[in-house]
């Protein structure tokens, strides 16, 4: 069973806003494409939520791409807590809108 634990909204360079189912870490996928953003979520000074993006991309089979990612070691490292999903069968468009959203927000590398 799904667990989601909250719904985010990102904004891209050209003012277009996404919005993303925000589940944990640990949570398994269905093979659906998606862009995706593994994040750390933290409470705000104003009592809500807020997100530091640690990795933004986007894939045709979200199950996959999260089973086995290659920068796992790197999330635990950066206190990654939780996965935002924005689903997106298409190709082109997932493409575009993660192009968009990396010209907005530089994820954090370390």
């Amino acid at each position: 069973m799904k667990v989601k634990i909250s719904t985010a909204t990102f904004t891209g360079q050209s003012g277009q806003k996404y919005q993303f189912f925000v589940y944990p870490m640990n949570e398994s996928f269905k093979s659906v494409g998606a862009v995706y953003a593994v994040s750390r979520r933290y409470r705000d000074s104003k009592g809500g939520y807020g997100y530091d993006i640690l990795y933004l991309d986007e894939t045709s089979d979200l199950a996959t791409r999260l089973e086995n990612h290659k920068e796992w070691d790197r999330f635990a490292r950066q206190h990654a807590n939780c996965v935002c999903t924005h689903l997106d069968n298409d190709q082109h468009s997932r493409f575009a809108k993660k192009e968009d959203l990396l010209r907005h927000c530089t994820p954090a590398r370390k």
